[in-house]
Order: C-alpha cells, then structure tokens, then sequence
C-alpha cells in the first residue's frame, strides 16, 4: 500500500493559512494599521476603494525598513518581535506572529514602498499570490506604504462571500474606530472612493472618542480611573439615560489592544444595575492595563479574544469602579425619591459655618397679671362668647368639610374607575352591596378593556382575543409608513427653522447613502456636514421632537442588518419608524384609543405578527377558557 500523507505546496500552505488571518477586507486594514503602529509612525493615512475590495491602502512614516527586511517580511513566521518561547508573554506589540503580510501575499496584489530615516533611497517589491515579481530602489518618502489590490483574486469562492460595499466598508470603519480609539496620540486619515470620511488630529482620549462619534457625545460620557497592584482602568461610560436597545459603542481595550470579552461585559452591565431600561445596553470605552504576563493573547488568529489569569478579580474591580464613578458623578438616583429640591442647599452655602443661634429678647419688666385700662378686659361677656363660639362652629363646619373632601380624594386614588363607590357607605349585607356595585356600574358600551398598561382584551364571538398594544400599533404604522414611501406620495411639512442634528462622519455617510429614499419618505435635507446634517422638512406622520430618535433608530437597525443582493432600505425604513414611533408599553390608553387600535390592526394586511415577527394578538375559545376552569 503507498504511502497517502504529503506536505502541502507552499502556496497552497499560504492560502489556508489566509483563511485563517483574512476574512474580508476589513481583515487587511487591521494588519496594515497595527503594523504602522508597531513601527513608530505618528501619521497614518488609510485609502479604500469599492470598500476595499479594489484597493487597500495603508501610508505610514514610521521608521520604514531595510531592503532585506522589506523582502524577509512576506514570508511565512517571519517576526521581529519574537526571539524565543518566552517572549510569548510578554508581548507588548500589535502583531508578532509572523503571518498577515504573507497571508495577505498569499490571496492579493501587494506593492510594498519603503525607506528609512538615514537613507536616500528607498525599496519597492510587487508580489502576485505569494510571488516576487520585481523588487526595484526607488526614490519614496520616508516610512512605507502598501497597497493591496485586488482582493481573493485567486479565489474566486471566497470572493463571491463577500457582502455589499456598504457592509464590507462599515466592517473597515469598526477596525478603523477601533485602532484609532486606542491611540489618540496618532493622526489618522481614512478616504474612501476619494471621499474623506475621518481625519483625526492628534488629542487626547475625550477628544479623540467626539472627534470619532460626533459632539454629541461629549455630554453623555462619565469619566473612570481607578488604579490597584493588578490593574489600572481609565475611559468612560455612557450615562445610563443614552443606552441603547441594541450593543452600540462598546469597547474594551487591553494593553492598547482592542478584545471582546463577554465577562468584562456583563461585569460592566452588572454596575449599571438599576438605572437601565429592560433589554437596553451600556455605551463604554474602557482601557485596561494589566501585566503582560498576566494574559495570554495567542488563543485566536485575529487576536480578538484573550485569556486572564485572574478573571475573577478583574471583574469585581472593574465593577466597583464603575459603580463608583457613577454615583461620584450623580449618575446614580438618590433613594429619598420624595426629597424636595427646593430644600436642598445652595452651591453658596456649602462652605458657610454653622448657623449661629438667634439672640432672645426679654423684658424683665413685663407682668402678665397687671391691668391695662386701654386693653379689652380678660373676661369675655356672654355676648362675646356666643359671637365666639357661633364662629368656632363656622370655622368647624369649614374644617370638617375640608376634611371630608380630602378624605374623598385620597380615597379616589384607590377606586377601580370603572366604579364610583363611597367606601365609607359599604355594608356588610351582601345584598345591598350586589345593589350598590349595579347601580354604581359604568354604562359604557365598549368590549375592549387595557390590562395593565401592555395589553388589550377585546370580546369576540368565539372568545376573547388578547393583544399586545404596543407589537400591534408597531404593524399598523409599518405597513402605513410602507404603503406611503411606496405607493403613495409621501408628504412633507415645512419646518419653521431648520434642525440641525449631529452624528460621527460614518453615520453622516450612511445617511448621504440613503437620502434619495429618505426624501421618499418625506424628509427634506438643506445641508450635510461632516459631522452634521440640516433638516428642513419633515414627513406629516411625525413631529420635529422624534426626528433624532427615528434617524438613530434607523442607523442602528442599519448597521445591524445583514442583507442581500436584494435589500431595500424602504422596508428597513418602514420598520425604524415603526419601532420609535409605536406607543410603549405603560401607555394609557382611552377607550377610543383602544378601539381604533383594534380595528386598524384587523385592518392590515398580516395583522397577526409584527414587522419583526413577533405575534401581535392571541386569541382563547369559549372552551379554552372553560379548561381552565374545569380542570
């Protein structure tokens, strides 16, 4: 029997190993970045075409390389970071294991210029799928840059994966904010089909986290720093009252790396006990500095995931601090929920000593028992009294009617309004209370009743049908808001005065992309800026206080999505304006209302589940509910 077992070809070896490091072009981006951090530069521009697809390119002016490294660097475990087992844990670099540059090599054309600081000229090499096919001196600025073009070109399945542009360069944007977030002490650039979508100056951590997320979020954030023997946190937290219903701005840095870690996660979702809303999720940008030989960070190919020696200890002090900060910063509710505000002490008084006794008067020459002729006699006369004592009763009469009033107001609160009942007149006989409920009873005539401020219990002949109020008006108004952007014209109002609203320059772009049917929809945009956009009209269906709610609500479920070939911003739309604008649960609701729920939700086309899938209504037969009762 022949032997079966050979050695892979080198460029089959490389290929597999590219799998493993490049996924998609945002891949690329965070080797080339790290790489232009590791070799010192304070400058680093990054250039995409067709969201990378065409071309990624990455210009440093770090210290460049010579012409012998610039050739060794492509091939397969070739490092300067790495000299021994050892040095594995006590990594304090970005990349160090030898792989990207031949990976990339391996699956792209790549065209690498470099030159360092005290030479005159400079390299430059071309590799096509892990082949030199020139290496030339040439006259280039100090630093390196390289491009890589052309993306899976030798293969063609993988390619095929790849999602649409406007996913593949949101995916690149992440890697980017990631990078650029961690070293604020470094200029970045990113230009994308010639078009500057970031250029960030160098400035500190605040300055960089606005620069990146737009103005807004300079008054949310909530400042950490805490420093012990094992770990030292600096960053901030988003105020609780901005968490958002889907994971937003939530990063974790790790000795100036970014990781995910759903344990440090829940550790921070745990300090915010309390203060978030049901299924709402906390803003964070925290930098954790722990010994490098602490963690080992060579359990995933993408560096993403790493592992602690003492998880357990992290998490209680990330927590406690987290906690601290908030309540330092009057984050935290104060548990006297009664306290008067008025009551409190000014900002002036703060620092003012103890208040000082007031002095007492005394006449020592006073005596109650000595007559004055002037004065009224202390005796009062009959008719003095009956005067007195016929206002006593008038003032009696007033007070006990005060009283009975007040009494009839506190007792209201703690009445079912279906019936006005004195309780102060029930009896104990069982037969005058039948008769006192009947005649008290609410002579409306409708069937549909709220329960507890969520759902809606309506008669049918068959039964009872119990419906979600809130899942039940999300489908009305989808399939309103479809049917008006597609088939009708949508109308738009004027606004008085223009608003204008501020994102970060990827959310502006992805607005920019989608303004034909945003217009569609009724919106009507006067300017955009870089990191702002100037709305001057509005659809009829919403007013100017929902508009930043409706657009942050539509990015969120943009950039959560993963669609096709075949995906309609219309329908995302449709579901974004749904979802601000339904009515929440806790919501009361008229009897009109409620009625005029119903009806336009029998009215739609697929009344039975929401536009995210969820059921709308549930229905229970007389003899479902005789079950219950017969069991």
């Amino acid at each position: 029997m022949s032997d079966i077992i050979q050695l892979l070809p080198d460029h089959v070896a490389n290929q597999i190993a590219a799998g493993e490091v490049v996924q998609r072009p945002a891949s690329v981006v965070k080797e080339l970045l790290e790489n232009a951090i590791d070799a010192g530069a304070t400058s680093i521009k990054l250039l995409l075409k067709d969201a990378g697809k065409t071309l990624i390119q990455v210009i440093d002016n770090g210290k460049g390389m010579s012409a012998t490294d610039a050739r060794l660097c492509f091939e397969r475990h070739a490092t300067s970071k790495i000299k021994k087992a050892e040095d594995l844990f006590n990594i304090n670099t970005k990349g160090f294991r030898g792989e990207a540059l031949a990976s990339i090599a391996a699956i792209a054309h790549v065209e690498l210029k470099t030159k360092e600081k005290d030479e005159e000229l400079g390299n430059q090499i071309k590799i096509e799928g892990s082949k030199v096919s020139s290496q030339e001196i040439i006259s280039t600025a100090k630093g390196t840059s390289i491009a890589v073009k052309n993306l899976f070109f030798n293969i063609p399945a993988r390619r095929n994966f790849l999602k649409s542009d406007a996913i593949e360069t949101r995916h690149v944007i992440d890697e980017f904010q990631r990078v650029a977030l961690t070293h604020p002490g470094i200029e970045f650039l990113l230009h994308h089909n010639n078009n500057e979508v970031y250029n960030l100056k160098n400035s500190n951590l605040r300055k960089r986290i606005v620069a990146i997320f737009g103005n807004k979020m300079n008054e949310r954030l909530v400042p950490i720093n805490e420093q012990t023997d094992i770990l030292k946190i600096e960053g901030f937290v988003v105020k609780p009252e901005f968490a958002k219903k889907k994971r937003g701005e939530q990063f974790f840095f790790v000795n100036d790396r970014f990781i995910k870690s759903s344990y440090l996660n829940h550790a921070v979702i745990n300090a915010f006990e309390g203060l978030l809303d049901q299924a709402s999720h906390p803003s964070y940008f925290l930098y954790l500095e722990v010994p490098p030989n602490s963690i080992d960070i060579n359990i995933h190919p993408t560096k993403t995931e790493i592992k602690f020696d003492n998880e357990k200890a992290l998490y209680a002090i990330l927590r406690a601090t987290v906690k601290h900060s908030l309540g330092q910063y009057n984050v935290t509710p104060v548990l006297d929920f009664e306290r008067d505000a008025n009551l409190d002490t000014p900002y002036n008084y703060t620092k003012k000593g103890t208040p000082s006794i007031p002095p007492i008067s005394v006449d020592p020459n006073f005596n109650p028992f000595k007559t004055d002729s002037n004065a009224q006699s202390v005796i009062p006369s009959n008719e003095s009294l009956s005067n007195n004592s016929r206002s006593n009763n008038n003032y009696s009469s007033q007070y006990k009617t005060d009283y009975k009033k007040d009494n009839s107001s506190w007792e209201a609160l703690y009445t079912d309004t279906k019936f006005n009942i004195d309780l102060n007149n029930i009896t104990s006989d069982p037969m005058e209370q039948e008769e006192l409920f009947e005649s008290n009873k609410e002579t409306e005539t409708g069937k549909t009743f709220q329960i507890q401020k969520k759902y809606l219990l309506s008669t049918i002949k068959s039964g009872v049908v119990l419906i979600h109020q809130s899942l039940a008006h999300q489908r009305v108004l989808y399939e309103e808001f479809l049917e008006n952007i597609t088939v009708k014209e949508a109308s738009s109002q004027q606004l008085l005065f223009p608003v204008t609203i501020s994102f970060s320059s990827s959310d502006i772009e992805i607005i920019y992309s989608i303004k034909t049917d945003l217009e569609s929809a009724g919106f009507m945009f006067e300017e955009f800026k870089k990191d702002s956009v100037i709305i001057r009209g509005i659809p009829t269906s919403i007013t100017e206080s929902q508009i930043t709610l409706i657009l942050e609500q539509l990015l969120d479920d943009i950039k959560m999505e993963v669609p096709d070939t075949s995906f309609s911003h219309f329908d995302v739309m449709a579901k974004s304006f749904a979802k601000s604008l339904a009515i929440k649960t806790g919501t009361i609701l008229s009897l009109k209302e409620q009625e005029n729920l119903v009806n336009s939700l029998f009215s739609c086309k697929e009344p039975s589940s929401s536009p995210f899938g969820k059921p709308t209504f549930k229905t229970l037969s007389l003899q479902e509910i005789d079950t219950i009762f017969n069991k």
